[in-house]
């Protein structure tokens, strides 16, 4: 057998995504599968329609055509785009941005690899630097990314009850400890898992640390302001040249094209272009083509604001009301739905872990995702970690529904078998 180096092993044994994605896959295969694990937006008509539109476009015109799929793009990305996304960031934010200040990437979870490492990691004389996720879940797709142990340290939360079935996480900015050997700090806004969205004070305290400690603070706005959108709370875009911005055209309906966008300052955005350029040569040309237009005429925006939003908010209300008529009984508490496409359900006694859980849900044919890939970086234990779950209401509404029906059945079961003294694995 070939022996594989540390970088293969790195990326071949237990990572989260790794695991997510191969389910998604062999679920897709077999079929009859509830899909409500995945991150796959909802297919939105009127979306679709637009961007059908901008291809056929493309298509008919042999010289855009030929610019779509035969000349590489600069290691920044395609210019047309670049100088539209800047000119509506300037007009509509206020962002003193120039195509200098962006770059493209091929999808947003690459580019995020580039990003960490280029920040964190090994140094010179044998430092090592972090990257500090100061609320704890976080995305499950940063857990691996880094080249070098060790790569993160996560923070817990406040935790906030609200009414009888919803809580809320909070920085705790009192346990932000921002050492020598932090590199950044990154955030997602709206996060993914939780749906949480950080107020504008959280993120202009988090801006502040950052600034006054000589480190860039990440915001991941892959669900963000202001394409998709998908955000039922108040939240204002935010920017400046010691934030980096990081965005996707994935969440607007676009998953298949792979094109991520980094805002930075211009000495941030000359060296992740310079990575880039050596990795993959050039970023990909088709999302950023099949988006120009509607960058240049801000129909992305409308879009966002009166399409994908309610598309979304309606699911969210949906899926919610199903948690609340399948759950009765059930001692549970949802992350306040405030963005994203998911539901964050807290078991507080969830009589197993929440990976046996997500097995006994399997094997019905119901696939989430287990809560506890989703602390990377916290050292102290945690049974917290062990009693979420994450599910997504992306998908059809009637699936969604079936979903929460076998989810709530099967807690119940697990709650019974306990109580009769039934053995089961932690």
């Amino acid at each position: 057998m070939t022996k594989l180096s540390q970088f293969a092993q790195h990326f071949s044994e237990g990572a989260g995504i790794l695991s997510l994605m191969d389910d998604l896959g062999n679920a897709l295969a077999t079929g009859g599968m509830i899909m409500m694990g995945g991150g796959n937006p909802g297919h939105i008509p009127e979306v679709q329609s637009v961007l059908q539109k901008e291809l056929q476009t493309i298509t008919a015109d042999t010289g855009e055509f030929q610019k779509l799929i035969g000349i590489y793009d600069p290691p920044r990305g395609e210019k047309e785009f670049l100088a539209a996304l800047a000119s509506m960031l300037n007009d509509e934010y206020g962002w003193p941005v120039t195509p200098k200040n962006i770059c493209l990437t091929n999808g947003s979870q690459g580019g995020f690899f580039l990003l960490f490492n280029m920040l964190a990691g090994k140094f010179s004389h044998g430092h090592h630097k972090k990257i500090l996720l100061p609320v704890a879940p976080e995305y499950i797709g940063y857990a691996d990314l880094g080249l070098s142990d060790n790569f993160f340290r996560a923070v817990k939360p406040r935790i906030e009850f609200i009414d009888d079935d919803l809580f809320k996480y909070r920085v705790d900015f009192d346990a932000l400890n921002i050492t020598d050997d932090i590199g950044a700090i990154c955030v997602s806004r709206p996060t993914n898992p939780t749906g949480n969205v950080l107020t504008d004070d959280e993120v202009q305290g988090l801006a502040d640390l950052a600034r006054e400690h000589n480190i860039p603070l990440i915001l991941d706005n892959a669900y963000g302001v202001p394409f998709p959108g998908i955000i039922y709370t108040d939240a204002t875009p935010f920017w400046n040249e010691n934030v980096i911005v990081c965005m996707s055209l994935s969440k607007f309906g676009l998953p298949a094209v792979r094109t991520g966008i980094m805002i930075a300052d211009e000495e941030s955005i000359s060296t992740l272009s310079g990575i880039n350029s050596i990795l993959n040569l050039a970023p990909g040309s088709v999302g950023a083509m099949l988006t120009t237009n509607i960058v240049k005429n801000r129909e992305i925006i409308r879009l966002s604001r009166e399409v994908i939003q309610p598309f979304y908010r309606g699911k969210m209300e949906h899926a919610l009301s199903c948690v609340r008529e399948f759950f009765t009984g059930i001692d549970y508490r949802v992350h306040v739905p405030e963005g994203a496409m998911f539901l964050w359900i807290w078991f507080q006694k969830l009589p197993v872990s929440s990976r046996v859980l997500y097995e006994r849900l399997k094997a019905r044919k119901v696939l989430v995702v287990s809560g506890d890939y989703f602390f990377p970086g916290l050292e102290e234990e945690w049974s917290h970690t062990g009693e979420c779950m994450r599910l997504t209401y992306s998908q059809d509404e009637a699936d969604v529904r079936k979903g929460l029906e076998i989810i709530g059945d099967e807690i119940r079961t697990l709650m019974k078998e306990t109580q009769t003294g039934r053995s089961y694995v932690k």
